[in-house]
């Protein structure tokens, strides 16, 4: 396989550098290519501007279309470009970041919101129905994704009644409404808590659950999300009232 690393920490002495570094050496041994892009160290830009899109100064800035009509046209900035032939190269897709404030870190965002543009990887009509393409049929289908994160707090207090949140649902917006949205297979993310606590043998342990998650990485099953196209949503994009009666909140939208 064709493995691209997104790597998001300032740090490559940190836990997160070393996980790295140990997970890129098991695909290798294992016979996948790897590309990493390491944002950090690229000194990429995370704002959207007009010049990304070789916008005419002075006009009205739609980001939407403009992205559009620069990817058509082949005008979209080196840098974006750069990572979109990464990304067609891929045939699965490493993200790695610690969790800051609930999220990802300001560049890695950044990153979605340059080279996630419409037309490349969203807004895009099938050729025979017209519909777009979105939530399990964009055109990065056929890709496999794997979130890969730190995070500070113990794990008790990532579960379903702790106080930082569950967090399937944090990483919610990522796994299902970006990755699954254009068309990625996610699977479940490997989740790193207690980060800022471990002891050089929890370190070890955690490096090796990593590197075999990563052995898994061609066949492991993915999250079961509900695809648009399934017949489980109704005209208004609702989950049918039969499906999970009464029940709301993200996990209605994995079978």
């Amino acid at each position: 396989m064709n493995v691209l690393w997104i790597f998001a920490h300032p740090e490559p002495r940190s836990l997160s550098g070393t996980l790295r570094t140990d997970g890129e050496r098991e695909l290798r041994e294992q016979g996948h290519e790897v590309c990493v892009s390491d944002l950090y160290a690229m000194g990429w830009n995370p704002v959207v501007d007009r010049e990304d899109f070789a916008a005419a100064e002075g006009e009205r800035l739609l980001v939407a279309a403009a992205s559009e009509r620069a990817h058509r046209g082949g005008t979209l900035s080196a840098d974006i470009r750069a990572e979109q032939d990464k990304l067609r190269w891929a045939d699965a897709v490493v993200l790695q970041f610690p969790i800051w404030w609930n999220g990802m870190p300001a560049i890695l965002k950044g990153w979605f919101d340059r080279v996630f543009v419409k037309g490349f990887a969203y807004g895009v009509r099938h050729p025979d129905t017209g519909r777009i393409r979105r939530y399990g049929d964009g055109l990065m289908r056929g890709k496999r994704a794997l979130v890969v994160v730190t995070v500070g707090a113990p794990e008790p207090s990532l579960g379903p009644r702790g106080v930082h949140g569950d967090i399937d649902h944090l990483l919610f917006p990522l796994t299902h409404s970006t990755l699954f949205y254009t068309g990625m297979s996610a699977l479940p993310p490997f989740v790193v808590a207690g980060a800022d606590r471990m002891t050089p043998g929890c370190c070890a342990e955690v490096a090796e659950r990593l590197r075999a998650r990563l052995r898994e990485l061609p066949d492991a099953a993915p999250i079961a999300f509900r695809a648009e196209d399934s017949g489980d949503y109704d005209e208004n994009l609702v989950l049918r009232p039969d499906l999970v009666p009464g029940g709301t909140g993200f996990a209605v939208h994995v079978r």
